[in-house]
């Protein structure tokens, strides 16, 4: 269990990315679903141990990660947003120094756990190809890879599937789920589907601030009845938005289809559908910026 009590972080610049953060995360796959500026890279790189926060907590099965940054860099897995590779370091090699760094000194044990990474992240055949001539899923499958080195009991991996094609997507997000079963791992996104197949329990950040947590089946379960959709005109949709609380539109044939979050019926031509987490995603930020206006 990953325990984040009241984490705040400002930065010189005065942007506060944290505002009073205090989540609760269970072994199995945790979404940390916001819009980018949200605070989920800064709410990751603390729990990684790269920066502190200004003030709050965090605790793993009992070690302060604050505080006791070695030992928790023993049992961790990071993917970063952002991850740089050496391009002309080959895969074996460059994954037998990143577990070097990780501890792994033994020779044989360095070998066989580097093999069993490749192998798990289908890059065997790959292991004597240069880093630099790897395509976007290859490098995030290779991250995932040296993420892993040590058996690490947490994991938390960045905006993993951005710029990722849909079968590199598919194919990294079974990878996720079929480690998720043993460790705690933190999916940040800002992706709502990947959350929606994968994550047992999930968090809405939005400006530093958590607006809602939970299983997402009981967040969808929360609104349902409660999302009506129809297609409308541009010069609909412009009267809509004074008179309805608009959760989401998208084009469709040339015109737009929107979806409603009201109790009851909005109006003729609206049809009540089954909510998503994409509904109850976009209904939670909207009602924070109506709130706040």
């Amino acid at each position: 269990m990953l325990t984040i009590k009241n984490l705040s972080k400002t930065y010189s610049n005065g942007i506060q990315a944290l505002r009073e953060v205090s989540l609760e995360i269970p072994r199995g796959m945790f979404g940390l679903v916001g819009p980018n500026g949200a605070g989920k890279s800064t709410l990751m790189r603390t729990l990684a141990t790269l920066q502190e926060p200004d003030t709050g907590g965090i605790d793993m099965n009992g070690l302060d990660v604050l505080r006791e940054k070695e030992e928790v860099r023993k049992i961790l897995g990071y993917l970063p947003q952002e991850f740089g590779v050496y391009p002309k370091v080959t895969t074996e090699v460059m994954l037998d120094h990143f577990a070097v760094l990780k501890g792994i000194m033994d020779p044989g044990e360095r070998k066989k756990s580097v093999e069993n990474l490749l192998h798990m992240t289908n890059l065997h055949r790959y292991r004597k190809q240069k880093l630099g001539t790897f395509s976007g899923g290859m490098k995030q499958r290779f991250g995932i890879a040296q993420a892993l080195l040590g058996d690490p009991d947490l994991i938390i991996v960045d905006e993993p599937t951005a710029g990722l094609d849909p079968e590199e997507r598919n194919r990294f997000l079974n990878l996720l789920s079929e480690i998720g079963e043993n460790v705690v791992v933190i999916l940040s996104t800002h992706i709502v589907d990947d959350v929606s197949d994968l994550c047992s329990h999930m968090a809405i950040i939005s400006e530093g601030r958590v607006l809602l947590t939970g299983k997402p089946s009981d967040a969808i379960a929360a609104i349902q009845g409660q999302v009506w959709q129809r297609i409308v005109s541009r010069d609909e949709l412009e009267e809509y938005k004074k008179t309805k609380t608009i959760i989401s539109t998208r084009l469709f044939s040339g015109n737009t289809l929107i979806h409603v979050h009201s109790p009851d019926s909005p109006g003729p031509g609206f049809e009540q559908v089954d909510p998503d987490l994409k509904d109850v995603y976009f209904s939670t930020l909207r009602h924070v910026s109506s709130r706040a206006a």
